[in-house]
Parts: C-alpha cells; structure tokens; sequence
C-alpha cells in the first residue's frame, strides 16, 4: 500500500470510529469504485461522506470531486471531511466539515422544517 493510501485508510478508519461514536453506528468504509465512486464513507443515509488527509487543501477540486460521488450515490447531501494540518488523530471532532453555502443552506432548511 502506497503511503498517501495509508494516510487515507488511516483518515476514514478514525472518521467512522468517531461516527459511530456519535449516533451512527452503521458508518464504514466504502469499497473502493473506481469511476463510480460514491464517496468514503457508507451508513449514513442519504449523506456522501469524502475524507482528505493531505498537507496542501484543493477544496474547489474535492468539492467537484464530492458533487459527482453525491450524483453516482443518488444522496441529497454531502461533505468533505479534511484533516487540519497540525490537527491529530485524537482530536478527529476538529477536523473540518467543508460543503458549499447553498449545500447548508439546504441542510440548515430541512433541520428548521423538522422542528
């Protein structure tokens, strides 16, 4: 296994622990799919979970990379988890959540609807 693989199994093994750990005990990792990649994390309905661990951040590039796993899904929603620099494997609650505004707008929407 190359090592940038490494750090991604690294990064999706402590995502979904932390899932689980907070109220979606069904997440995993997702099988590799190649082209039709729906993003890196299952079990959790309806939501493309994509995991970065990378020093530099290509947010534009993830972000059209999240958009084509949230239509090869068939999901209403997702969002990239990336790992911080400097940020590590015990504090995966800090890591950040990166969507675009109207993506939350969305959420943010259903939520209020929901009450």
């Amino acid at each position: 296994m190359s090592k940038a693989r490494a750090k991604g199994t690294a990064a999706e093994t402590l995502v979904v622990k932390f899932l689980r750990e907070n109220g979606f005990p069904d997440a995993d990792r997702s099988p590799l799919r190649g082209k039709l990649d729906t993003g890196d994390v299952t079990g959790v309905r309806n939501v493309v979970i994509e995991i970065k661990n990378q020093k530099s951040y290509s947010i534009p590039g993830w972000l059209r990379e999240l958009e084509v796993e949230i239509h090869n899904a068939k999901a209403d929603h997702g969002f990239v988890v990336a790992k911080p620099n400097g940020v590590g494997s015990t504090r995966v609650g800090e890591w950040w959540a990166i969507l675009p505004l109207w993506r939350m707008v969305e959420l943010i929407k259903k939520s209020c609807n929901e009450s």
